[in-house]
């Protein structure tokens, strides 16, 4: 790759972008767990579309059925009008998704990003109760857009609104005082009239924080939010954005807990293709909108809703891809487990296939990717002070390539910290 190949890049790309630094190459075509640069150099992916691509790249199932749907003449765009391809999408999600979980929602087509359905639930939130304020939690990432941003944690891309970010408290997230009950400080400023803390709308969670540094809530802990939400009339949302879709195993990622959130968010691999897509589920009591109060003019994106639609089919039509999910994130769990006892200032956490490499000396995080990058493996850093290597690879990846991808990612980290 050349100086001048590189050049539009440089001189008309905004300073904004971000990835294209960490990984300096031109990619051309992608298939599967794997990315090619127009070089010819292939690229193991260990991070998936930021969580977009559960399903890989260019899933071959999904693309016959949209090369199909685009050949036959299907609508592309139709705002939030009733289309064939909305119809087959909504009954395959109550049929594959919902019925089988015991889930009763209603379902929203909002803009086709996951901030735009945390906007969304917070306006419903917000409408329901009459209440301003929301409660997030400390390391949370909700997306960029100003609502999303006031209940997100990062204090860089907060700064990045350049206004006031009000209406929101953020709370203490399981484990971040370590063994100290963090819901208990909650519980009781709610409940004293003295606390300063006003009733809130809504309460938002991540249950595995994925920018945050792959945090993982407890079981116990999601239960006892979901509890305290539930005796003090707030709304519980749980943003699934990236933990959805299969990511920790289930479906859902609150499954594991046994709760069932008032409102959930879904973006990213809710499209199955890598598609623009995203849903705000909640309970039908909860849907006091008026016609057009949240609408977007890309909401009705027919060949993602024809892909999400495969996708469920494909692989939710039994406990397949969750088993698999489960047992190759064991895999992973173990190989990063073998890594941090092999070298001070690691330690290692995760759920299904999502996996955190931590980093005491956060500088350390950053080489390793970048000598990662080098060898064939795309990987991304996390957590507040980018102390923390996130693993995120397609659902579908083989057990080979996982074990090719952490071979290179274990010699990475030697060479880094063996000095």
């Amino acid at each position: 790759m050349t100086v001048a190949e590189m050049a539009v890049f440089e001189t008309l790309e905004s300073n904004v972008r971000g990835y294209c630094r960490s990984w300096p190459t031109v990619f051309d075509t992608a298939s599967g767990s794997w990315l090619r640069d127009e070089q010819g150099r292939d690229y193991l992916d260990f991070f998936a579309g930021a969580g977009s691509l559960n399903y890989g790249h260019n899933n071959p199932v999904m693309k016959r059925a949209l090369i199909d749907y685009i050949m036959g003449d299907g609508i592309t765009h139709a705002l939030d009008m009733s289309t064939v391809a909305k119809r087959a999408l909504l009954e395959s999600l109550r049929d594959l998704v919902l019925a089988p979980r015991g889930l009763d929602y209603k379902v929203q087509f909002p803009g086709p990003t996951g901030a735009n359905a945390v906007e969304a639930a917070l306006k419903l939130a917000r409408k329901i109760t009459g209440r301003q304020s929301v409660l997030n939690f400390t390391n949370a990432f909700h997306g960029m857009s100003l609502g999303a941003l006031a209940v997100t944690g990062n204090a860089a891309k907060r700064a990045g609104a350049g206004v006031p970010l009000v209406h929101v408290a953020s709370m203490p997230y399981d484990g971040y005082l370590g063994d100290e009950s963090e819901l208990r400080w909650m519980r009781r400023a709610l409940d004293d009239s003295s606390s300063g803390l006003d009733k809130p709308a809504a309460v938002i969670v991540e249950t595995v924080q994925g920018e945050g540094g792959v945090n993982v809530a407890r079981a116990d802990w999601l239960r006892s939010l979901a509890e305290l939400c539930s005796a003090r009339g707030i709304l519980l949302i749980v943003d699934d954005v990236q933990m959805g879709c299969g990511r920790t195993g289930p479906f859902f990622s609150f499954e594991v807990a046994g709760i069932t959130p008032d409102i959930v968010t879904l973006s990213k691999s809710i499209g199955g293709y890598g598609l623009p897509m995203a849903l705000v589920l909640f309970r039908p009591e909860l849907d006091q909108w008026t016609p057009g109060e949240h609408n977007g003019t890309f909401r009705g994106n027919n060949a993602a809703f024809v892909t999400a639609r495969v996708a469920l089919e494909h692989y939710w039509s039994d406990g397949a891809l969750e088993s698999s999910t489960l047992a190759k994130g064991e895999r992973v769990r173990a190989a990063l487990a073998d890594v941090a006892g092999a070298h001070s200032g690691l330690s290692t956490r995760g759920r299904g296939l999502v996996h955190g490499l931590v980093f005491e000396d956060a500088s350390r995080a950053a080489k390793v990717c970048r000598i990662a990058f080098e060898r064939g493996l795309l990987v991304e850093t996390s957590g507040s002070e980018d102390e923390v290597i996130k693993l995120m690879p397609p659902l579908t990846i083989s057990d080979d390539e996982i074990d090719h991808g952490l071979t290179v990612l274990t010699e990475a980290v030697g060479s880094i910290c063996a000095g």
